[in-house]
């Protein structure tokens, strides 16, 4: 086995890796309870900024995400110029705006357990989504909250970080990823 195959689960749980279904609306009792679900997950963990229901084993097109206005967060994240509040979203999208180019900034995920490996993704994006009322929420972002919608998006899609990490090489434990950057905003 090598050894980004052995960071996925063992074996790799299908509903992370396959698209998750659209939610029609109005939502049923089962997609309210799923978002509950979910909800109650993201407020239990520590050090969240995103989770998708995919990463849950529920296979369905909802993710829940906060950027907050935090000094703390600000620090190890320059990039975090847009803020959002804890923030829902259903059946989410997103296009990169390719005039604003690309960064490139370390990732880590609950579903790739204990690593983290620098990703390539749009500096500035637009996205649409859909709120549990059903309201069409669209907009655009930029920074850290735009790699955070694309992270979060992708999951439903049943692509995980891993897979757009170009060079496998670069692959860190988490631990000593978060060594380099205390270091890195300390020099």
């Amino acid at each position: 086995m090598s050894y980004i195959t052995s960071l996925y689960p063992d074996p790799a749980p299908s509903v992370l890796i396959t698209r998750a279904a659209e939610i029609q609306f109005p939502l049923s009792l089962e997609d309210k309870r799923d978002l509950e679900i979910l909800e109650q997950k993201f407020d239990a963990e520590e050090n969240c900024a995103g989770l998708a229901a995919p990463q849950i084993g529920i296979s369905k097109q909802i993710i829940i995400f906060e950027a907050p206005d935090d000094p703390v967060l600000k620090k190890w994240r320059p990039d975090l110029t847009q803020t959002m509040p804890r923030t829902i979203w259903i059946n989410p999208t997103y296009e990169g705006i390719d005039e604003a180019g690309f960064h490139v900034d370390y990732e880590a995920c609950f579903s790739v357990g204990g690593v983290a490996a620098p990703v390539k993704r749009f500096k500035k994006i637009r996205y649409g989504a859909y709120d549990p009322h059903g309201t069409l929420i669209e907009g655009m972002a930029e920074g850290f909250l735009a790699r955070m919608i694309q992270h979060e998006t992708d999951h439903v899609y049943g692509i995980l970080y891993v897979d757009r990490v170009e060079d496998k090489n670069l692959i860190l434990p988490v631990e000593e990823y978060r060594r380099r950057r205390q270091a890195a905003m300390e020099g």
